[in-house]
C-alpha cells in the first residue's frame, strides 16, 4: 500500500539531521484534521512520585528522533507511504495545577479523536494516559497492551488518587478500558504491600512478570497477548522503565532486571494484526540521563509503534 501524501520528514541527504526544525522524526506541523496518525507530546509530571523531569521528554524525544530514518529494516516498509502522519505539537498542560492539566489533556485528545485522527504520544509520566483514553474513549472500554516494570493500578499515593502509579485502575474504574482485556507485560521490582496487585488480579488483569516473560519468550507472550484483546480496538501503552536502566536509566522510577532494547523493539513489532486506537511512549526522563541515550531509545520506540500502527 501507497499513496501521495504531502507530509513526508526532511530528506538528510538536503537538511543534515543537525539541522533544521525539531519535530517527531522531522516531520512537518499539521492539524489532526490532516492526518491519519498524530504525533503528539505531553510535557507534564505532575503526577510523578519521586524523581521528575519527565515533562522533558517530548521535546528530547523530539530531538533524538532526527535520527530515524523512513525506512523499518525489517519489514522494508515505511510508515510515511502507508498513513498522513505529521507533528501535531503538544497537549496544553498546567504546570502549577495537576487537575487542571488533566481536563487540558482530555480536551486536546478528545480534538483529535473528533478529526478522525489517531494519536501517537510521547509524555510526560504515566499518569497522562489517562486523559487520553478519557479523550479518545469510542464510549465502550478499549483493550489494552501495556509494557511496563509496574501494573500502576494503585488506588493512591498520600491520598491523591490521581499520580503515575495510579492511571489503569482510574480508568477500569472510569469504564475507558475493559479489564479482562488488558494485559500488562513485564512487572516486577519490590512492592510497597503484598496487596499492591489485589485490584488487578480481581478484575481479570493478565499480569505477565518479567520472570514468565523471559521462561516463555516474547513470540509466545505476544502471541496471548493478540489473542486476549483480539480484533476489537485496543490501547498500547509502553513505559520506557520495562528496559533494564543499563540501558535506559532516564526514568523516574527505575527497576533492574529488565528487557533490553532489542528484546523492547521485538515486543512492539509483535503487535502487527492488533487494531491500535491510540499508543504513548512515556516516562522518559531527560534530565535523568544527559547522554541522550534513554531519549533516543524513546525517539525509536516511537517508530516502532508507529510502524505497528500502520502495518508497516
Amino acid at each position: 500500500m501507497s499513496f501521495e501524501t504531502p507530509f513526508r520528514p526532511l530528506d538528510s541527504g538536503t537538511v543534515p539531521r543537525f539541522a533544521g526544525p525539531a519535530s517527531f522524526m522531522r516531520l512537518p506541523l499539521a492539524a489532526p484534521s490532516e492526518v491519519d496518525i498524530a504525533l503528539v507530546g505531553v510535557p507534564f509530571d505532575g503526577g510523578t512520585t519521586n524523581r521528575t523531569g519527565a515533562r522533558h521528554g517530548p521535546r528530547e524525544i523530539r530531538n533524538q528522533s532526527s535520527l530515524v530514518r523512513p525506512v523499518h529494516h525489517v519489514s522494508g516498509l515505511s510508515p510515511f507511504e502507508r498513513a498522513r502522519i505529521a507533528d501535531c505539537g503538544d497537549a496544553p498542560v498546567n504546570p502549577v495545577d495537576p487537575a487542571d492539566s488533566l481536563e487540558r489533556i482530555e480536551r486536546f485528545f478528545r480534538e483529535i479523536a473528533s478529526a478522525g485522527a489517531r494519536p501517537l504520544t510521547a509524555g510526560g509520566d504515566h499518569l497522562v494516559t489517562l486523559p487520553i483514553l478519557r479523550g479518545i474513549s469510542p464510549g465502550t472500554p478499549l483493550g489494552l497492551i501495556h509494557f511496563d516494570a509496574h501494573s500502576d493500578t494503585y488506588d493512591s499515593f498520600f491520598g491523591n488518587r490521581y499520580n503515575h502509579g495510579t492511571p489503569f485502575r482510574r480508568a477500569v474504574e472510569e469504564g475507558l478500558l475493559d479489564p479482562k482485556r488488558m494485559i500488562q507485560i513485564g512487572i516486577r521490582g519490590a512492592i510497597s504491600d503484598a496487596s499492591n496487585y489485589d485490584f488487578a488480579k480481581a478484575e481479570g488483569i493478565r499480569i505477565v512478570f518479567i520472570e514468565e516473560l523471559a521462561a516463555r519468550g516474547i513470540a509466545d507472550v505476544m502471541e496471548e497477548a493478540r489473542a486476549l484483546v483480539g480484533a476489537a480496538p485496543a490501547y498500547v501503552s509502553f513505559d520506557i522503565d520495562i528496559i533494564d536502566p543499563s540501558f535506559a536509566p532516564g526514568t523516574g522510577t527505575p527497576e533492574i532486571g529488565g528487557v533490553t532494547t532489542r528484546e523492547a523493539q521485538a515486543l512492539v513489532r509483535a503487535l502487527k494484526g492488533v487494531t491500535i486506537a491510540g499508543a504513548d511512549i512515556v516516562e522518559v526522563s531527560p534530565p535523568l540521563d544527559p547522554t541522550g541515550l534513554t531519549a533516543l531509545t524513546g525517539a525509536t520506540i516511537l517508530f516502532e509503534l508507529l510502524c505497528a500502527m500502520t502495518g508497516a
